[in-house]
């Protein structure tokens, strides 16, 4: 067989190590690459999560929710209780106010949740509805991600120190937000 100039089999290229995996070489050439590789760890994992949240919620019967909307029905389903407005963007870490009272009158309308209040304050409560939603999303979760991946995925001690670990640089990443504010 005639050898072409397309045709490189039996060439050798030099090695080169890969580097830090991440999503922007200019900002990892900094004093911290390792801070931009989880940046990008980050990145990817939120998209992923996203997509995640909500076709599990679609297979779970309630297509049409975004991320955010899926987040809220869980976290107003959390411990039973019925919610401030407040507390879910707190909880959620979520600034704007109208994002959260958006998804709540959509959640409403779904009837999956029901407002009130509790002196002046908006409240809103997990309907039948939406604690049955939230228990098949429970259970899709546990058969399609949680079993498949068990001997793959880290130890449950280390899923808390990663865990604990996240909510470090959420917490570096809001301080370092507010100082930019002030520029």
């Amino acid at each position: 067989m005639a050898s072409t100039p397309d045709d490189t089999r039996g060439t050798s290229y030099p090695s080169r190590p890969v580097g830090p995996i991440v999503s922007s070489a200019h900002l990892a050439g900094g004093s911290s690459p390792g801070v931009s590789e989880l940046e990008y760890g980050m990145i990817v994992s939120f998209h992923a999560l996203s997509r995640w949240i909500v076709r599990c919620m679609a297979a779970a019967g309630l297509p049409g929710l975004s991320p955010t909307e899926v987040l809220i029905l869980h976290s107003i389903r959390h411990r039973g209780r019925r919610k401030k407005l407040a507390d879910i963007c707190l909880m959620l870490g979520i600034e704007d106010t109208h994002v959260v009272s958006y998804a709540i009158r959509k959640l409403e309308k779904a009837e999956l949740v029901a407002t009130g209040r509790t002196a002046k304050e908006k409240t809103v409560e997990i309907t039948e509805k939406g604690a049955a939603a939230c228990q098949r999303y429970a259970e899709i979760r546990e058969s399609l991600l949680l079993a498949p991946t068990k001997r793959q995925r880290p130890e449950e001690a280390d899923l808390s120190e990663i865990a604990a670990a996240l909510r470090f640089f959420s917490g570096a990443y809001d301080q370092a937000a507010r100082s930019a504010a002030t520029l």
